[in-house]
């Protein structure tokens, strides 16, 4: 794979092709942490909307030690996204290369952890310890590419993912009777990166769900080897600088 294509995900010079790259790649990483991951705790680690609605719920049903588990995956999170953002802006301000490829290789490491021994976690009954870990990584992986796109992409936000696929569809359908008030047009271009984003979440649930399935918690070391790929290019960049 040649390096110019390789260093377009994570470099610091960002353009559109390479958000989209880098948004579709993250949101198949995405949907198989969160389906594999259902498989190996039982919980969806990527969405923060059931979370906060669960600690509502068991708040009120003095489901307290439910109420601490939900706590810790939503902490989680934020120290994910924080993490991210404090790994970003170290590296802009010393011009690095790896600005956004460092919380990739953070994401890749601790997938391995996970991939290595996440069976002997949950053998020893560390199921919550699992689900923040998961979390974590998904509130790391959010951060990075909404930082890297500025906002446009996000890869574990499925359900704003679909309304904003729903509000493009209303715009493209909506019959223009009546030109004098403005004529309503979907951004056809927007609603091709939000299908693809969707379309590469649910890939990747596939992938994730059937690879757990068959190989076990080592499922999602070829998703860390492929996030080290993407960040390699820009560290060697580093590298070759301090060189």
């Amino acid at each position: 794979m040649p390096m110019h294509y390789l260093r377009s995900y994570a470099s610091p010079q960002r353009d559109d092709l390479g958000n989209r790259r880098l948004g579709r790649s993250l949101a198949f990483v995405a949907g198989a942490v969160n389906a594999g991951g259902f498989f190996a705790v039982g919980e969806y680690t990527s969405h923060m909307s059931g979370v906060v609605s669960s600690l509502a719920d068991n708040l009120a049903l003095g489901k307290f030690t439910l109420l601490l588990a939900g706590l810790t995956s939503l902490l989680a999170f934020f120290l994910g996204a924080a993490t991210s953002a404090i790994l970003i802006n170290w590296g802009r301000r010393r011009e690095a290369h790896s600005r956004y490829a460092l919380p990739l290789m953070l994401e890749a490491a601790l997938l391995l952890v996970f991939g290595l021994m996440g069976a002997r976690l949950a053998a020893h009954g560390h199921i919550a310890a699992t689900v923040a870990l998961l979390c974590f990584v998904m509130g790391l992986q959010n951060a990075i590419v909404t930082k890297a796109s500025r906002a446009e992409i996000r890869t574990t936000h499925v359900t704003g993912l679909v309304t904003d696929i729903g509000i493009e569809l209303g715009k493209l359908f909506y019959w223009n009777r009546d030109h004098a008030a403005g004529r309503v047009t979907a951004d056809r271009r927007r609603l091709a990166l939000l299908s693809s984003l969707l379309a590469m979440f649910l890939a990747g649930g596939l992938t994730g769900a059937f690879g757990f399935q068959y190989l076990g918690f080592s499922a999602t070391l070829p998703l860390a080897c492929a996030l080290l790929l993407l960040a390699a290019v820009p560290l060697l960049d580093d590298v070759r600088g301090a060189g």
